[in-house]
């Protein structure tokens, strides 16, 4: 077993726009490590990403690695999550995967980050990363829940193409290409056009007429607070922006909220940066939060269509590659190392 205070570590999915941004991120934090090992599937394998090899995902890959990066699909999670918590890996799950189940933290550092103290990595496990537009709101969100207590929630997102995945990534700006050409768009991954065009979210829709991540929004909220009395309405579009997330967010108190206490309790909300500028006309844009370890927040302004003091409009725009996904894990993962600073590093021997 690993004897430092140093964890090794593995990302699943490292080829893609989260396991890259992850990365990415690992190399400016100042989160140490031991060993990295990249993991992806077979068509990957033998590539490199910087110094490091691909691997190819199996059920023994995770032997030895004590914390382990999940960024791929649902089906890989279920398929290879439990055989690395096996091994005694602490798996950090970005898919939809296990969100749900009770006996998991799905976990904003930020808003609670406080399960981690008490989880038990002695064995392994599996803690949850939430679904990227609901880190995004609930970021802007819960310091004004916290203070009056939210009664209903109605938000309208305007989500990019890195939620996605990189090929509809690569697609949108393949179709920029094609525009400037005077070509007919690639629609090889979404068959529609993308450019100069917006959608409904595309993901199953149910019998309710709600899509999957609508309903993630709305079920993900519920258990981070512990509150199912909430109402919230969600509707979900993509829109052609390469980058960062944008929410349009309209709230009901329980009890009156002013427009300037709000700004004040938003101005001390970790994780959040006011952008709120009316003279200038200067609010959360997708290019500005792009990048940023902050969810942007402004268009702060009463709903005059509600009693005085019980409604307020916000808008927000997030990172969705960064704190919507591989910020928020290597987040989780620095608090959890901190609250078990020797037990992390010493438990995945693969040997269990």
């Amino acid at each position: 077993m690993p004897s430092s205070k140093t964890p090794n570590l593995a990302i699943v999915g490292a080829t893609g726009a989260v396991g890259q941004e992850l990365l990415l991120i690992l190399g400016q934090r100042t989160f140490g490590h031991g060993t990295l090992r990249l993991l992806a599937s077979a068509r990957s394998a033998g590539s490199t990403a910087g110094d490091h090899p691909i691997e190819v995902l199996t059920d023994r890959s995770l032997a030895g690695v004590d914390l382990a990066f999940f960024c791929a699909a649902a089906e890989v999670s279920r398929q290879f999550a439990p055989a690395a918590v096996d091994h005694g890996t602490v798996v950090i799950d970005h898919s939809s995967a296990f969100r749900m189940e009770p006996d998991i933290p799905l976990v904003v550092p930020e808003i609670n980050g406080d399960v981690l103290d008490n989880f038990d990595a002695t064995t392994g496990g599996i803690i949850a990363n939430p679904n990227c537009s609901a880190i995004i709101a609930l970021l802007a969100v819960t310091p004004l829940h916290r203070a009056v207590g939210v009664k209903r929630i109605v938000i309208s997102t305007y989500q990019a193409a890195s939620g996605a995945g990189a090929a509809v990534m690569r697609e949108l700006q393949q179709q920029v290409h094609d525009h400037a050409a005077g070509k007919p768009y690639t629609q090889n991954v979404l068959g529609r056009p993308y450019l100069f065009n917006l959608f409904s979210h595309d993901s199953p829709i149910g019998s309710d007429g709600y899509n999957q991540e609508e309903r993630k929004i709305i079920r993900e909220t519920h258990k981070i607070w512990h509150d199912d009395s909430v109402q919230i309405t969600a509707t979900c579009v993509r829109v052609p922006v390469l980058r960062a997330h944008c929410e349009a967010i309209n709230l009901t108190f329980n009890n009156p909220l002013s427009e300037r206490d709000a700004r004040v309790l938003l101005s001390e909300a970790p994780g959040v940066k006011l952008v709120d500028d009316r003279d200038a006309n200067k609010f959360p844009e997708p290019i500005d939060a792009t990048g940023l370890d902050e969810v942007l927040v402004g268009r702060i302004r009463a709903d005059t269509s509600q009693r005085p003091g019980l409604g307020l409009d916000l808008f927000v725009a997030g990172d969705q590659l960064r704190k919507g996904a591989a910020l928020n894990a290597v987040q989780i993962a620095e608090r959890l190392v901190a609250a078990n600073p020797v037990t992390v590093a010493q438990h995945g021997s693969g040997n269990k």
